[in-house]
């Protein structure tokens, strides 16, 4: 791929999740599913929200926001797999690369960011709910995503220019099924020192924000709860966040194990576990887990699949 130090490489090599043939067939046909589930059912979420005129409240505008990125999120790294698989290639060009890894980027973070502003609505609602129509009016809430995708591409834009400043000599197969930022930093024969100190600088703030403000809202809610003279009160307000709850320690669990321990400390084969957790495994089990445990969702969705599906008289 080069001929001279200072010559780059034009392309990276995917290595995927496995090398024996049998397991890439069962991998394959496994992410095939998990992506179709992923689509359909964050599809049919944002479906459900659109036609039924009950979940024209912020926490579905919320909710419907987070299942298409979701669906955008999957989409930047599955798709890519199964082609490569069909293709029985592994190639993956600089300029797909970085494209991959930015928009990778923009959509955790989105997904990060939603996650928090989730979090403040059900505060608002369960916490001052006499006053949860006038701060969390229709101007509100769409300040609060278009500020997220604001800052999420800014913070993204920042990470990429860092990144196209490198030099990659001669290595460039990655083990990984996406271009991520930690086998990309190992590959570089230039100096790295200022892509890890904004990854663990700025990057954390980022990430660490959102996730002390749903600890906060958290916080507040779970007092709050506690005050309610009737315990069966209580935990109907509280049961409305556990959905939110189990997706938020999902997501920032494998997060957290990923891109906030040492270099010296990471392990191809933990990554790339953990990885597929939070970019393949949580985007589909979001729909499940929102609908299964929302009364209102189960009766939106069973209106669209009768549409869809009408009954035979």
């Amino acid at each position: 791929m080069s001929s001279t130090n200072q010559s780059s490489v034009s392309e990276f090599l995917l290595l995927g999740l496995s090398s024996q043939p049998q397991q890439q067939q069962l991998l394959f046909l496994l992410f095939l599913t998990m992506y179709l589930a992923t689509v359909l059912g964050n599809l049919l979420i944002i479906l459900a929200i659109g036609t039924d005129s009950r979940l024209h409240t912020p926490m579905y505008f919320f909710l419907s926001n987070l299942s298409f990125v979701d669906v955008c999120f999957s989409s930047t790294t599955v798709p890519k797999v199964l082609v490569n698989h069909i293709l029985g290639s592994q190639a993956i060009s600089f300029s797909g690369c970085l494209t991959q890894l930015y928009f990778f980027c923009v959509l955790g973070d989105m997904d990060n960011f939603l996650l928090a502003v989730m979090a403040y609505d059900r505060f608002v609602a369960i916490c001052h709910p006499l006053y949860y129509t006038i701060k969390m009016n229709h101007q509100v809430c769409a300040l609060l995503v278009m500020g997220s995708w604001v800052v999420a591409n800014l913070n993204c834009l920042l990470h990429i220019l860092l990144m196209v400043r490198l030099s990659f000599c001669a290595d460039n197969i990655i083990p990984h099924f996406f271009c991520d930022v930690t086998p990309l930093l190992k590959l570089s024969c230039s100096d790295t020192h200022l892509n890890e100190l904004i990854i663990h600088t700025e990057g954390a703030v980022v990430m660490v924000t959102p996730f002390v403000c749903i600890l906060i809202s958290y916080i507040h809610i779970t007092c709050a709860v506690l005050r309610v003279s009737s315990p069966r009160g209580g935990w109907k307000a509280f049961s409305t966040c556990g959905s939110h709850l189990a997706v938020v320690c999902l997501f920032y669990g494998t997060i957290i194990a990923v891109y906030f321990n040492p270099s010296s400390s990471h392990s191809a084969g933990r990554d790339i576990a953990a990885a597929v957790m939070y970019a393949v495994v949580t985007p589909m089990l979001n729909p499940f887990i929102y609908s299964l445990r929302n009364n209102d969702m189960k009766v939106a969705l069973r209106k669209v699949l009768n549409m869809r599906f009408p009954s035979k008289q």
